[in-house]
């Protein structure tokens, strides 16, 4: 796809995301690695509901800016994202309402921020990790998510929000809505006990469908251990 396109599909996904209230004002960000090793990346203060193509931020390989508007605060958490999973292509940072409430609760497990509530969450969004509160734009949050070794694509900053990559535009933007909305899941079901898929359910998910899940490798660690 020509860059002019990817352009337009920044815009067009950013409008979505913006018009259903899935990251208010001038929230969120998104970006996207090229060919060459640069980056597409939407403009700091720019809300995704009105982005122009013709101003989203163009860096080099180095995170120089190319041309365009000043880009995203948010560039640390990206670039680490990029760098420890070497199959994103793009990634997705909302500030989306149910996702950051569930970074709240007392109760999170940092490795396995949801319990395996539908079989979608799995196959869009895999596990999620939750990494522990940094100021915006610090750079000690890529130090967070480079500690998580790539093993995960959807990662919840505290009381912020979540950073999600996918091997394209589309599927990280449908994996950041599948998290968004296994987390309001979450939010309603929390305290009543509800029924989740089982170790074995997670597993013949993983082997059809050909998920590489963490918490699968850890139980293979445990069971050599």
């Amino acid at each position: 796809m020509s860059e002019s396109r990817l352009r337009e599909e920044i815009c067009r996904y950013g409008r979505s995301l913006f018009e259903r209230g899935l990251t208010p004002g001038s929230s969120g960000n998104i970006s996207l690695r090229l060919d060459d090793g640069g980056w597409l990346v939407t403009p700091t203060n720019a809300s995704l509901g009105f982005l122009d193509p013709g101003r989203i931020s163009r860096l080099d390989g180095r995170g120089n800016l190319v041309s365009g508007d000043k880009p995203t605060k948010e560039i640390p958490l990206h670039t680490a994202l990029y760098e420890s999973r070497g199959s994103a292509r793009a990634i997705v940072h909302l500030h989306s309402t149910h996702a950051v409430a569930l970074t709240m609760l007392p109760e999170i497990d940092p490795r396995a921020a949801l319990p395996p509530m539908t079989p979608y969450y799995l196959m869009r969004a895999g596990e999620t990790a939750l990494v522990p509160y940094y100021r915006p734009g610090d750079p000690a949050v890529a130090d967070a998510i480079r500690g998580l070794a790539g093993k995960y694509s959807s990662v919840l900053l505290a009381n912020h929000g979540p950073v999600v990559a996918g091997d394209s535009l589309e599927a990280a933007v449908f994996a950041t809505e599948e998290l968004e909305e296994t987390a309001k899941l979450y939010l309603l079901l929390r305290n009543l006990n509800p029924r989740y898929l089982s170790p074995d359910q997670v597993t013949d998910l993983a082997k059809t469908f050909g998920l590489d899940l963490p918490s699968l490798h850890d139980h293979e660690g445990h069971d050599h251990g």
